[in-house]
């Protein structure tokens, strides 16, 4: 029965590896090579504006449009960009509007033999959009039109965070219907959530009044990511509703079916492997959110608050919470509830995600390194999973020990199936095996396998990290394919172990299934192929002894 056990892997694996592979091609968007030139400069620079459009102030919170380039192109709306450093971020605001419209990650770098090159998450260039609007609309609003947007007045185009400081705070001021407005960008020392705060000075005799929004603009194409396997990671928007924690949408999605919302708190994300860009309102509003299709390609994603107002000679401040980021699950869980589902972990999420959290603590506590907690990882399902796996076990070397009264009856009932049926069901009963034994155990395990492939490539962390020699970033495919040949190696000791089919048949398809499976794992990450060799190593150890102590006549 070994033939059905391995049949049985190999065939929930191939269905797996058929799953991927339509996922893929459901997610994979038909973009053009993208011409990397940059429209939007360092600061002290012009650049041509694509900026939101709202409609005619009348009072009412308006919808928000895209500008077509041509129309914001002979607006003739120029503006020196402000450049923002932290020590994790790089990031330039136009005081055409306010708005974030490139962010460089510090600490993450676009490619691994490229470290002096941070990843660019959000930018404005001649053949990609992905930028941050934000602002007011409504009676009192600054945003009137889309070639009505306000210039904002600021001290200087340089800021940096220097040694020392926790804080940097950017200022961009404003003189609007009798008011003083400040929009004050907030940054914190090794945080990606920024805070944007509109500071209201209604020195008016007279109501002001207005609401914020935040929009994150976007294209189709997709970022330049290596996941192994050919995978295309989920590209598209998220947002909390009244009736899902964790709302998505990939772009032909929201053509087909925009959504409008409007909840209590909540948050609006742009999701990619590894990273996101999100703005959060404030938690205790009910705001509303859009996921919608622009015009030219551009998709926006936004929030707008409800209407505040000021009264005449008072101040207020209207604000929101912008993060730019990795997919970070515990910073994510600050934030705002459920941001941390952005964090896809599919359909297993409830295996995958404490087994993140155990991978997580040993890094942490204990080795200080994600290929070897990953191997601890293994060590710790395999005992969770020691009372099934043993079974199987036991069951497996019960039959390779009675394999020459199996081959016995099958030579003395060679014409008859009926009765060597019955005659092997009595050999099973009588020596106690359970011919499914080493099937249901697989079974059980499967989904753990499942949960762990997702997790390793939802984690941020093992993004650019390195085990040991040639393996210098554990989410990404071995380069000399050397861990993959060393599973297929593992493997095939594995079957050796184990009784072989009596079929000649079912004995070919069981040697080639460790070239299979070397094959299927060479474009895998690194990390899950390296489960995999641990998990094979622990598993023939087990066999091994098991079969010792079944050949003493002590199973």
């Amino acid at each position: 029965m070994d033939w059905q056990r391995y049949t049985l892997a190999g065939g929930i694996i191939a269905v797996l590896l058929a799953l991927i592979f339509q996922w893929n091609a459901f997610q994979e968007q038909r973009t053009p090579e993208l011409d990397r030139e940059t429209v939007v400069q360092t600061s002290g620079e012009t650049i041509n504006q694509i900026p939101v459009q709202a409609t005619d102030n009348n009072g009412d919170i308006p919808q928000l449009q895209s500008q077509s380039p041509a129309s914001v192109e002979s607006s003739g709306s120029e503006g020196k960009l402000i450049s923002v450093t932290t020590d994790v971020f790089d990031l330039l605001i136009n005081p055409f509007g306010g708005d974030i419209v490139k962010v460089a990650l510090r600490e993450y770098q676009e490619k691994l033999d490229t470290p002096d090159q941070p990843l660019i998450l959000l930018n404005q260039t001649r053949n990609h959009t992905y930028i941050a609007p934000s602002g007011l609309i409504g009676k009192n609003g600054t945003d009137l039109s889309s070639t009505n947007r306000p210039t904002f007045k600021v001290e200087k185009t340089e800021y940096a965070m220097v040694e020392g400081e926790d804080t940097l705070v950017v200022d961009l001021t404003l003189q609007q219907d009798g008011a003083n407005i400040t929009k004050r960008f907030t940054f914190n020392r090794g945080d990606y959530l920024i805070q944007v705060a509109y500071l209201v000075d209604n020195t008016s005799d007279k109501p002001w009044s207005a609401a914020m929004y935040g929009q994150i603009k976007r294209d189709t194409s997709e970022p330049v990511t290596d996941t192994g396997f050919g995978m295309s990671p989920f590209l598209g928007a998220a947002l909390h509703t009244n009736e899902e924690n964790y709302f998505k949408q990939d772009f032909e999605e929201i053509a087909e079916k925009p959504t409008d919302e409007k909840v209590k708190g909540g948050w609006v994300a742009m999701v990619q492997h590894y990273f996101i860009s999100a703005w959060v309102p404030p938690q205790e509003e009910r705001n509303t959110f859009e996921l919608k299709e622009l015009s030219n390609g551009l998709f926006g994603m936004s929030f707008t608050t409800p209407l505040k107002q000021i009264p005449a000679a008072t101040q207020g401040e209207l604000s929101a919470s912008f993060y730019a980021g990795p997919k970070d699950v515990y910073r994510l869980e600050e934030i705002s509830p459920y941001l941390d589902l952005t964090v896809d972990y599919g359909w297993l999420w409830w295996i995958a995600k404490p087994l993140f959290r155990v991978l997580h603590f040993i890094q942490e506590h204990i080795v200080s390194n994600w290929g070897w907690a990953i191997i601890l990882l293994t060590v710790f399902i395999k005992t969770l999973l020691l009372p099934l796996s043993a079974a199987g076990t036991k069951s497996m070397a019960r039959m390779r020990k009675f394999a020459p009264q199996m081959k016995k009856l099958q030579e003395q009932y060679k014409g008859n199936r009926q009765k060597l049926a019955e005659e092997t069901m009595k050999l099973y009963r009588r020596e106690k095996i359970n011919p499914m034994g080493g099937c249901l155990p697989i079974l059980l395990q499967m989904p753990v396998f499942i949960a762990l492939y997702w997790m390793l490539t939802e984690t941020v962390e093992l993004r650019h990290a390195p085990w040991i020699f040639w393996i210098h970033d554990l989410s990404a495919k071995d380069p000399f394919f050397i861990l993959p040949v060393l599973m297929g190696a593992s493997m095939w000791f594995m079957q050796r172990l184990n009784p072989a089919p009596t079929d000649p048949t079912q004995a070919r398809i069981m040697q080639l299934m460790p070239v299979m499976m070397t094959i299927f794992f060479l474009w895998f990450p690194a990390g899950l192929v390296l489960y995999w060799i641990a998990n094979n190593l622990i598993t023939i150890t087990q066999t091994w002894y098991i079969n010792k102590q079944v050949d003493a006549g002590k199973y």
